[in-house]
């Protein structure tokens, strides 16, 4: 915890219905005492800053304004949410061709005089792709572009858990690494309750969950976002609050392990992809990869994960395929 800094500047970039709900959690949460709203659709995001300013009443005081791309260079910390939105059925690897496009114009100016200690997050699916783009687009170190990952992926695990075992989810600890999508690895081998192996804890207290079961469970975390798009059309709200986690660890220097999208040079047998592992994040963006050996199931599950990405950025051009 080397820092004393606890507010800082942040910019979110693209103010839809992920951008919006981010700006809404960012200003509930305190964690801002600036916040800067930048669209392409300036009165979509006029509109956001006096909605979320009318509310300065029942929260933390935050700055907030609307503007362009030079309005995010000084801030501490960039979300990008910018992009089309997931269409029902869709993967969200198919959407990489139309939200690669729009990264191409964008980050190349929105980086062009970010301050050097910024850090940039990339929130826009496909997370894992487009991180990897906006770092080569960007001529920022890898450790200051960070993916959003599967941090929601994670919670979600957890809740399904949490809910079987009719337990708090913050008593539950286990990780989804690998693709933020349909590809992601559920870490079974040391997800626990309270300390207790999860095996263990639900033979004691759930009557036991069977590999059918952990399939179904797995099913319901991967499909999820899915089924929410088909109810509601998008997911906003919980990406929002995963977004505020990674924000406010990073602001407040926490050091604290998150599952976020980072490039993977050698570790877990991965190289130039970006994929989600648990890092420990601060002040600095992504401190260290937290490396672990996996039992070879779930090795291999994890290494086809990061092959499927590294499939769709040779397909983009932005990666050679083989390396």
């Amino acid at each position: 915890m080397s820092s004393t800094r606890t507010r800082g500047k942040v910019a979110v970039v693209g103010v839809g219905s992920v951008g919006a709900a981010t700006a809404f959690a960012l200003t509930s949460s305190g964690v801002a005492s600036e916040l800067v709203l930048v669209d392409i659709d300036e009165e979509k995001a006029e509109g956001e800053r006096m909605d979320l300013s009318h509310g300065a009443y029942f929260t933390p005081p935050v700055d907030i304004t609307t503007g362009g791309y030079e309005d995010c260079w000084d801030a501490d910390v960039v979300v990008v949410t910018a992009g089309t939105n997931q269409r029902p059925g869709e993967s969200r690897l198919e959407l990489r061709e139309r939200n690669v496009s729009i990264f191409e114009e964008l980050i190349p100016q929105l980086t062009a005089g970010l301050a050097d200690d910024a850090i940039l997050l990339v929130v826009t699916n496909p997370v894992d792709v487009l991180s990897y783009v906006s770092w080569t687009l960007s001529d920022l170190p890898a450790e200051r572009v960070v993916g959003s990952g599967t941090v929601l992926d994670t919670s979600r695990f957890r809740h399904v858990l949490s809910r079987e075992c009719d337990v708090d989810p913050k008593n539950v600890h286990g990780y989804v690494v690998g693709e933020h999508g349909d590809s992601e690895v559920m870490l079974w081998s040391s997800t626990n309750v309270a300390g207790v192996p999860f095996d263990t804890y639900a033979a004691a207290h759930c009557g036991g969950i069977d590999e059918d079961g952990k399939d179904e469970l797995e099913q319901e975390v991967r499909e999820a976002a899915y089924e929410i798009i088909e109810r509601k059309g998008a997911t906003n709200h919980a990406i929002a609050l995963a977004t505020t986690e990674i924000v406010e660890t990073i602001l407040r220097d926490e050091n604290s392990i998150l599952t976020v999208s980072t490039l993977l040079e050698g570790e877990y047998g991965i190289e130039d992809v970006y994929t989600s592992v648990p890092c420990v994040v601060n002040r600095d963006g992504i401190r260290n990869v937290v490396e672990r050996d996996l039992p070879a199931d779930e090795q291999a599950a994890l290494e086809r994960s990061a092959g499927i990405l590294a499939e769709n950025l040779a397909d983009l051009g932005v990666r050679e395929s083989g390396e």
